[in-house]
């Protein structure tokens, strides 16, 4: 029996996240049964409970602010241990999320060692680069990201633009890496087009079906939200561009309105968040095109569920984006006029267009990113 302790993610049932969901389908889509996975929890407790037939255990974390997630990982680590040891586990492996506990990696990095436990890490995408952090945080990131990557048994990349980086900028360390993408679900929506909650939803933001472009994400700055909105201010769109993103409270937000004036433009569509999965799937079926401005590395889950529902997508050219998407999208630059451009040439596109872009798209993800390929693929990996 291979016992696998995954540190990292929020935990399991998923509400919401990108770990949180790869966690999910490895768990509840598991065929083999020899394997016998253990997954840390951010909790309220110090419980344990068993979802998926994984063993979860919960973690209680101090609310330090944003060192909060570092220690949620050290304390999961630190769990880990205690647990093997006092089970007298063998053939262990833990599979930490994410690169954040670098500094304090190699203290118990060592103590595996002589358990004989390996450990395997994702390094996720570019935290360093991210807008949100200041000067110091991202200097911690990116030194976190050197030692781990350092002082990991295996670096599992989910994207190849990802693991070239690993190799490239840390060739002194010689690291093993292999690639297991991010996978996604191509099931359509269980709604139809007359369901009365998308009917209630479209008359609440006066929109119609195949009538509006889409973006869903995060709402950071790095995913290129300005240029997007700007853009599609300079474009000839009669369409609306409809954005779903958590903006309450947000600084960026304000800065926006300044910036882009977007307020002035009708067609800009601000709808606040859809946390019902099935209502949201269908929403993008039946947009008319989906913007992805994500420049900061790995397969990008928010690309994947386009890909896998909405048959027009328009992406930036990134490396990441441009391996996850190939021939099933089309792309635009950051060069002013770039996106604006493109928007007024697909709306000039006929239904057979489109038609071969979307086909092309799903293929990709059922090639390549359908989420039972995914847990296939770890579970070679983990039991290999």
């Amino acid at each position: 029996m291979k016992n696998i302790f995954i540190i990292g993610s929020k935990g399991i049932p998923a509400k919401y996240g990108g770990f949180e969901t790869f966690v999910e389908q490895l768990t509840a889509r598991k065929v083999s049964n020899n394997i016998m996975y253990h997954v840390s929890c951010l909790g309220d407790d110090n419980n344990e409970f068993y979802h998926n037939n994984a063993r979860c255990f919960s973690v209680k974390v101090p609310n330090v602010g944003s060192a909060r997630a570092v220690l949620y990982d050290l304390l999961s680590l630190q769990e880990c241990i205690k647990y093997i040891q006092e089970k007298q586990l063998k053939n262990c492996i833990v599979y930490i999320l994410a690169c954040r506990i670098g500094p304090f990696f190699s203290h118990y990095k060592t103590k595996l060692e002589k358990m004989g436990v390996k450990v395997f890490v994702n390094p996720d995408g570019h935290e360093w680069k991210r807008s949100k952090w200041n000067y110091w945080i991202k200097k911690y990131w990116k030194l976190s990201e050197k030692l781990m990557v350092k002082n990991a048994d295996l670096l599992v990349c989910d994207s190849m633009g990802i693991e070239s980086y690993v190799l490239s900028d840390y060739e002194m360390f010689s690291p093993k890496t292999t690639f297991i993408a991010y996978g996604a679900d191509i099931t359509p929506s269980m709604i139809s087009n007359d369901d009365m909650k998308l009917k209630a939803w479209y008359t609440e933001h006066d929109l119609k079906s195949k009538e509006y472009f889409l973006v869903v994400g995060r709402f950071v700055p790095e995913n290129n939200y300005e240029l997007m909105i700007k853009e599609f201010m300079k474009s000839t769109s009669k369409k609306d561009f409809v954005l779903i993103a958590n903006v309450e409270k947000n600084d960026f937000f304000e800065q926006l309105k300044q910036s882009t004036l977007f307020e002035q433009d009708h067609r800009i569509k601000f709808v606040g968040t859809v946390y019902d999965q099935e209502l949201l799937k269908k929403i993008r079926e039946n947009a008319y095109g989906y913007f992805h401005g994500h420049e900061v590395g790995g397969t990008n889950p928010s690309l994947l569920e386009a890909l896998a529902s909405t048959s027009l997508n328009l992406l930036l050219d990134v490396v990441f984006n441009k391996e996850v998407g190939k021939e099933g999208a089309v792309y635009f630059s950051k060069e002013p006029g770039s996106l604006a451009s493109l928007i007024n040439k697909v709306e000039t596109y006929n239904l057979n267009q489109i038609e071969i872009l979307g086909k092309a798209a799903k293929e990709r993800i059922r090639a390549e990113y359908s989420w039972d390929k995914i847990v296939n693929d770890y579970e070679s990996l983990f039991l290999k």
